[in-house]
């Protein structure tokens, strides 16, 4: 018994510890399908190229999606696509945003 506890608070730690380092770049590949590999594309017609925005205009864009304070047409999408992220996520994809050329 004591060694399924050990192994619990192993994977937890781990999964923890992970959460902490998100990455930008695989974080994106969910934001590409419409945005564009490079940020290069206006998302199904309708939103800003995004490519190469900087850090913080980007973070403050995407918890404004989150928390509904921010968007145009494409608020309710957006929503839904950053809802689950958590504020080192939308950190990590911001920063990525900005070094795409």
């Amino acid at each position: 018994m004591k060694n399924i506890g050990i192994k619990i608070l192993a994977v937890c730690t781990i999964l923890g510890a992970s959460s902490l380092f998100a990455d930008g770049a695989d974080l994106y590949k969910r934001c590409a399908g419409c945005h564009g590999i490079n940020g290069e594309k206006k998302a199904l017609g309708k939103s800003e190229v995004i490519k190469a925005w900087d850090t913080e205009k980007t973070f403050a864009a995407l918890k404004g999606y989150k928390d509904g304070s921010y968007g145009g047409a494409m608020k309710g999408v957006m929503k839904g696509q950053v809802i689950r992220l958590s504020d080192d996520d939308l950190k990590a994809i911001s920063e990525h945003i900005s070094t795409l050329k």
